[in-house]
């Protein structure tokens, strides 16, 4: 799964990494990310909120695959489709599906095979620290968010297993 979240950032954040996010009224810094179906991060980015999903899923997309072979199959939801797709299939062999909602939904409604990625942004808001970007670089962002993905895969690793009695 790909997505992206919109952060608000702090004082310290430059104004060259910070940007408006139209879609979601945030000035800050925009997280994307890519997600195994078990829900562990396969990569992420960090770009400044006004970087279309677009622009930066091309990127993330191309990282992914040159470190992930096996990939066949991505899914997103409705903002991604257009150009993307085609160029998912004819750049990187890479099917993207688009997850959309039924007419009959209203209102905000996480979809079944899109809850894994909203899992996953809100294990990133359960760390204070980035609950809101307080980082002044890009890159520190990024190594935040994988640090906190570390932490929660240890968890899970050093939770203690059923009794086999």
């Amino acid at each position: 799964m790909i997505d992206s979240q919109s952060v608000k950032a702090d004082a310290v954040v430059g104004a060259d990494s910070r940007g408006f996010d139209d879609g979601n009224l945030v000035k800050g810094r925009k997280r994307h990310a890519v997600v195994d179906t078990f829900g562990p991060l396969l990569a992420g980015m960090v770009t400044s909120a006004n970087v279309g999903d677009h622009t930066a899923a091309q990127a993330l997309l191309t990282q992914v695959c040159a470190a992930h072979h096996m990939l066949v199959l991505v899914r997103a939801d409705g903002g991604y489709t257009g150009s993307l797709v085609e160029h998912c299939l004819a750049a990187l062999a890479l099917v993207l599906a688009i997850v959309k909602r039924s007419d009959g939904m209203r209102g905000f409604v996480v979809l079944p095979k899109r809850r894994i990625v909203e899992r996953f942004f809100a294990h990133l808001m359960r760390s204070r620290r980035l609950v809101r970007d307080f980082e002044r670089s890009t890159g520190t962002a990024e190594a935040m968010i994988y640090w906190s993905m570390t932490q929660l895969m240890t968890r899970r690793l050093a939770r203690p297993g059923p009794s086999r009695a």
